[in-house]
């Protein structure tokens, strides 16, 4: 398919794992990507692999707490490929883990102004410049840890996740009227590095997961990707404000 033929796509997050993942898929299927991140070595893994299967992308590195950053990534995406579509606003960290009596303040911060207000940062320049181009559509990515489910030692990472699915839906009813259709996609358990425990193999983890969800394994980062694909398409013209859980079913 080539649902996204001439269509800028912004992600941030975009130099591994599911940021990668979403960067490839659009451009797989004719997007211009902006992939966007802080580590320039690994961007341009991202926009090597797209351009070695014959898309087009652009290697931009930004820090999603710093607006004037994203202020400039927003104006050079429109530079380079002539407009701004959809933005995917992937970038977030985790750490602090532990006990909420034991989280650093440091740590607690660094989460919150990163996964927090780097999404609002981000969704705050994206609607400007969409709001004045006849609109388009932003994809945050939260978590089922967060609105659907908690467990212990992860405070910091809960707290702003769910922040993202509240502000997912805060915006996109502020901003439909503008045409700018938001919405949020909260991943589970994904096969990459993150979702490995400490010491473990992806074997190790396959024989885990059996037993620990419903479908008993994993998301693949594709599977998460065509869902974030499915919520910029003019196919979910009429979804608004959703929170898509694609988490093997452990929140259900």
């Amino acid at each position: 398919m080539n649902r996204f033929t001439g269509r800028t796509v912004l992600v941030t997050g975009a130099g591994s794992g599911l940021g990668r993942a979403i960067a490839l898929a659009f451009a797989a299927e004719g997007a211009s990507v902006v992939a966007a991140g802080r580590t320039a070595a690994s961007l341009n893994e991202t926009v090597g692999l797209i351009e070695a299967a014959d898309g087009t992308a652009a290697a931009v590195t930004a820090d999603v707490t710093d607006s004037s950053r994203l202020q400039s990534l927003v104006r050079g995406s429109v530079d380079r490929f002539g407009g701004l579509d959809i933005a995917v606003n992937n970038a977030g960290i985790l750490r602090g883990t532990g006990p909420v009596g034991e989280v650093s303040e440091e740590d607690w911060d660094a989460v919150l102004r990163t996964n927090v207000t780097g999404v609002w940062l981000a969704m705050k320049h994206e609607i400007a410049h969409m709001r004045e181009n006849g609109g388009g559509a932003i994809v945050n990515i939260s978590s089922n840890l967060g609105a659907h489910l908690r467990i212990p030692n992860l405070a910091a990472y809960i707290t702003s996740k769910a922040a993202v699915s509240a502000l997912t839906r805060a915006a996109a009813l502020d901003h439909i009227h503008q045409g700018i259709r938001i919405n949020a996609v909260s991943p589970g358990a994904a096969d990459g590095p993150m979702s490995l425990r400490p010491g473990e193999t992806d074997a190790d983890r396959a024989e885990r997961v059996k037993t620990e969800n419903p479908l008993g394994r994993v998301a693949e980062a594709g599977e998460v990707a065509a869902a974030v694909l499915y919520l910029a398409s003019p196919a979910a013209g009429a979804v608004v404000g959703t929170d898509l859980v694609i988490d093997s079913g452990s929140s259900a």
